[in-house]
């Protein structure tokens, strides 16, 4: 009986620390999504912009205005932010797995706390 109460505390923990993984596993991958999202939005201005020639007038967003720019500087912008998108989505990538890895490992500890121990008998 003392075993019993002496667990439920612990379980408690461990429901609530399987809770914030699982939290931030969507987080963590609700981002990587978004920026996913924006590295292919980020290849398709790449894709038009190598469609026009350095002649032909381009323009840039900044905040709600639109900005005339240079075609080779926009590519040069535009390619670097393709770069740390991608380094960023690889980072949260690695930080999804191991996240996953947590909740199973931790899963796995409450299914076997859970489990009936009467097959002694």
């Amino acid at each position: 009986m003392t075993e019993e109460v002496e667990l439920r505390p612990q379980l408690q923990e461990q429901l609530a620390r399987l809770q914030q993984l699982q939290q931030t596993l969507q987080a963590v991958m609700t981002q990587k999504q978004q920026l996913e999202i924006e590295a292919s939005e980020t290849d398709k201005a790449v894709a038009e912009l190598d469609k026009v020639t350095d002649q032909t007038p381009v323009y840039k967003s900044v905040g709600s205005l639109l900005v005339k720019s240079d075609r080779q500087t926009l590519l040069a912008e535009l390619k670097e932010r393709k770069e740390l998108l991608g380094t960023r989505v690889t980072v949260l990538g690695r930080q999804e797995e191991r996240t996953k890895e947590r909740i199973k490992e931790l899963q796995e500890k409450l299914q076997e706390k859970l489990r009936p121990t009467s097959s002694a008998n």
